[in-house]
């Protein structure tokens, strides 16, 4: 049974399957780690991660676009003869979270997502990836080892042209995965976005997020 997502206590949907491939990322084949992560919880984390990838599916978002929301998710370098192109690979996670499902239902079969439901927070989650824009973007294409190129714009058309849910999830994936450091006041305000999106505490923050106390406060 899919779980409620203030019930899943980590990182959930293509977001949360992101962060399998940054910690297992060298521990087995990309098809086994998704295998995995939509049986984890017995198959609870299927239907999140089918709706995430079928919401990129039906966006107009173009494949360079999703290619750069994956590497910096997950901390790859961006190279555009990737071993696959970011439409297939989200077919290939689609439908791994499609058979998943059908072991518990065997008549189920996916229907269009229609409009996000959390439109109206859209403008909110633009204006916290704004914020950090030029730190995020630094640290993305400039890394040494895993430079990302245009990750805001990438982000910024996931947030307008997908679901701003899921915008904000893979943000924040990407501003742990390159250590971005942000204040306490923003790390805040991260956990007040989350809550409005129905998330646990532990989605917006899993221990990777590089907060700097604020001067006035002692350590």
């Amino acid at each position: 049974m899919a779980l409620q997502r203030h019930e899943i206590w980590v990182d959930f949907g293509l977001s949360g399957l992101t962060r399998w491939f940054h910690r297992l990322g060298g521990t087995g084949t990309p098809m086994e780690i998704v295998a995995g992560a939509a049986d984890w919880g017995e198959g609870s984390f299927a239907p999140a991660l089918l709706e995430d990838a079928l919401r990129l599916l039906e966006s107009p978002l173009p494949t360079r676009t999703l290619d750069i929301l994956w590497c910096a998710a997950t901390e790859r370098e961006y190279t555009p003869d990737r071993w696959i192109d970011g439409r297939q690979w989200l077919r290939q996670i689609a439908e791994a979270c499609v058979e998943r499902i059908r072991k518990d239902d065997p008549s189920f079969v996916p229907e269009p997502l229609g409009p996000a439901p959390y439109e109206g927070r859209k403008d909110t989650v633009l204006a916290e990836i704004r914020a950090v824009g030029p730190a995020l973007d630094q640290a993305t294409a400039e890394h040494p080892y895993q430079s990302v190129p245009d990750v805001v714009a990438a982000l910024e058309q996931a947030v307008t042209q997908a679901d701003p849910d899921l915008g904000f999830r893979l943000f924040l994936r990407a501003m742990k995965a390159y250590r971005v450091p942000i204040s306490e006041s923003r790390y805040d305000l991260y956990h007040a976005i989350g809550e409005s999106f129905g998330y646990s505490e532990f989605v917006v923050d899993d221990g990777d997020l590089l907060v700097t106390p604020s001067p006035d406060r002692s350590p």
